[in-house]
């Protein structure tokens, strides 16, 4: 496991304390078909917000291509709602490689967004796909 922090600017309504992504114990993080890897996200909140919803992104050649998790709602993710100004959480959740996906190195783009629609945190890193 890495603890690392690869962090966007621009998440006003939250701060990442730690990302954790196991099993990843290298940069690029070295991602097999068909596994599930761990992502947890520590991070406080700078507003109230009744809910949450994680957006993941593969950015390729800079193009944006959605990245289906199986829980998108934070709610369901370790995180107990409604979100408080203030309060600091864990979020917990699992990012699935497919055995389809093609053999590429690629970032992984992770985002929560509130109910206001901009984002409790967003962070980024460089993974390669394995068969």
């Amino acid at each position: 496991m890495i603890k690392f922090l690869f962090v966007l600017a621009g998440s006003k309504d939250g701060s990442i304390t730690e990302v954790n992504v196991s099993p990843c114990p290298i940069q690029p993080c070295q991602l097999q078909k068909g596994t599930s890897y761990s992502v947890n996200v520590t991070f406080s909140s700078k507003i109230d917000s009744q809910g949450s919803k994680a957006k993941v992104y593969g950015e390729i050649l800079h193009v944006d291509v959605p990245f289906p998790i199986p829980e998108p709602d934070g709610c369901k993710s370790g995180i107990q709602c409604p979100i408080e100004k203030g309060h600091s959480y864990s979020y917990l959740n699992k990012l699935p490689v497919k055995s389809e996906y093609p053999s590429i190195k690629l970032i992984v783009q992770w985002e929560l967004i509130d109910d206001q629609g901009q984002m409790l945190f967003c962070w980024k890193i460089p993974v390669q796909i394995t068969s």
